[in-house]
């Protein structure tokens, strides 16, 4: 990537790396966070040992606001970072959530590229240049640490561009982030671009340079590291790589690659390694944003070997087939860790050592279903622990949980369904009725008839969370109701009771966002 000019660093520079998980992950399709869920995803970023925590846009909605400002309050370390136009009234609602940090950042942006300027400002050089200086100083008159975006700058033409930079330092601005807003640089343009910048802009040395690079070709990461290469001081990510579009670059891909490659890249960063798979799973788990068994570094397959060469070369030194260890990125060598007399201490410490907090009352919880568990099964690995977790230590509040279901069905039948739910008051509830196109179909249909909440089902997932005929089943599923998407979440070793789990949760997000009391179809009990 370096060209025969520019000098190799003998030291190894620390890159600060910007989560943006809260706010460009969420705006993937379907990545919708409520606010406990957003501050249970802003504690693992802490914990994790991201510098920057950009919370969300807060003027965008009153739950993006609060959201951001619950953030701003309870957690400290990271910057805490909130996003605004080049607007007045974005910038003070931006400051009046985030007063309440330790280490508060407000990030201001206004689109540069020609097509952004004619088509979408429908302004001139001038004009964005005056309201871009206008936004630096209005939020440096709230807070030292101001950030500025050129939207869309990696199709902005680079003489206005260096324009752009150098009046936005002038302004304030202490970080100018470079944004490949749509996915459309390559490594080579980037390292130009940054390398061009650092060249060219007489008060660069004034302020941090980052990056913020989309994944429309594939090229997030290797944009983001060519970056890097030609001086890039900040790099701007998500974790499992969600965002808008085909998503951001990948938090833990571009932390492990300037730690593997330092050789290369002479950088590094202040993540905690060991929490990056945990920190995948407990995101994966709330947005319903599945990682692929491929993905690097966090994927199932990660450290999967099949092949015997593969197998045989590991066994014999497992470096010859792995450039990282499992453990230095939160994975378990151990494939079975507890049985069904292992006790409560054993649990808590090797959930500990998944990188899972539990409080004593999650604990309680998470054990009862262990045990459940352990009795279905004769090994439990990892993978079927944290599904454990994950599924017990959700926030949202079970007004609904299941008591018993029992099927019968059959070829060219109509299923029929005998089901029981327990209200949170303690009322039982049940129904029999044939229904559904199938098996799953007839459980959803029993549940809205118990529940009163009918909805639409708009997405379904089922995968094994680890591996046998008894493995744990894990259902996601994406339900509209009133014009709102919800997610639901469910496991089990039998795949039918995970679905009626994952879909009773999308009911129990609904009641807890809705605060409204079920109306129920009169039932009768069964029999």
């Amino acid at each position: 990537m370096y060209d025969d000019e520019t000098p190799k660093p003998s030291t190894t520079r620390r890159i600060i790396i910007f989560d943006t998980t809260l706010r460009d992950g969420e705006q993937s399709p379907g990545c919708s966070m409520n606010l406990q869920e957003k501050l249970e995803v802003a504690h693992a970023l802490a914990q994790l040992g991201v510098d920057v925590i950009e919370a969300g846009f807060p003027i965008a909605s009153p739950g993006d606001f609060e959201a951001v400002k619950a953030i701003a309050q309870e957690i400290r370390g990271p910057v805490i970072c909130g996003l605004a136009r080049c607007r007045e009234a974005d910038i003070d609602r931006a400051w009046e959530a985030l007063r309440g940090a330790e280490s508060p950042r407000i990030h201001v942006f206004l689109a540069t590229s020609a097509i952004h300027r004619e088509h979408k400002l429908r302004m001139t050089k001038e004009q964005i240049i005056e309201l871009a200086v206008a936004g630096v100083r209005r939020a440096a008159k709230y807070c030292s640490n101001v950030e500025f975006s050129p939207e869309d700058a990696a199709r902005t033409e680079i003489d206005f561009l260096c324009q752009v930079v150098e009046a936005a330092i002038d302004a304030g601005a202490t970080t100018v982030n470079i944004p490949d807003t749509v996915g459309y640089a390559v490594p080579s343009q980037m390292y130009r671009l940054i390398k061009t910048l650092r060249e060219r802009v007489p008060n660069i040395d004034k302020a941090v340079i980052s990056v913020h690079c989309h994944d429309d070709l594939g090229m997030a990461v290797a944009n983001s590291l060519a970056a890097i290469q030609a001086g890039a001081g900040q790099v701007e990510c998500t974790i499992n790589g969600i965002g808008e579009r085909a998503g951001n670059c990948a938090l833990e891909e571009i932390v492990m690659a300037l730690r593997v490659r330092q050789d290369v890249f002479h950088a590094d960063t202040g993540v905690v390694s060991q929490r990056l798979v945990p920190t995948s799973r407990l995101v994966a788990g709330i947005t319903g944003m599945v990682v692929q068994r491929n993905k690097a570094i966090v994927g199932q397959n990660a450290f999967a070997h099949e092949a015997g060469i593969h197998q045989d070369g590991i066994l014999k030194e497992p470096r010859t087939y792995e450039i990282m260890r499992p453990e230095d990125v939160g994975f378990s060598r151990s494939d079975l860790v507890l049985g069904k007399h292992s006790g409560r201490a054993a649990l808590a410490a090797r959930a500990k050592a998944l990188g899972y907090e539990l409080t004593p009352e999650q604990l309680d919880r998470v054990f009862q279903e262990f045990k459940i568990l352990a009795d279905k099964k004769k090994e439990v690995y990892d993978g079927d622990l944290a599904a454990l977790i994950e599924q017990q230590t959700r926030v949202v509040p079970d007004t609904w949980t299941l008591e018993s279901y029992s099927l019968t069905v059959g070829t060219q039948r109509v299923p029929e369904v005998t089901m029981t739910l327990r209200r949170a008051d303690n009322e039982v509830r049940t129904v029999t009725l044939s229904a559904g196109d199938g098996p799953v179909d007839a459980v959803f249909l029993a549940i809205e008839k118990l529940t009163g909440i009918s909805v639409a089902c708009r997405d379904f997932h089922v995968h094994s969370v680890t591996v046998g005929k008894d493995a744990l089943g894990e259902v996601q599923v994406q339900v509209e109701y009133n014009g709102d998407i919800y997610r639901g979440r469910g496991v089990s070793t039998d795949s039918l009771e995970a679905s009626a789990k994952a879909f009773l949760n999308a009911i129990n997000r609904i009641l807890a966002k809705n605060h409204q009391p079920e109306k129920a179809t009169a039932v009768k009990p069964a029999g």
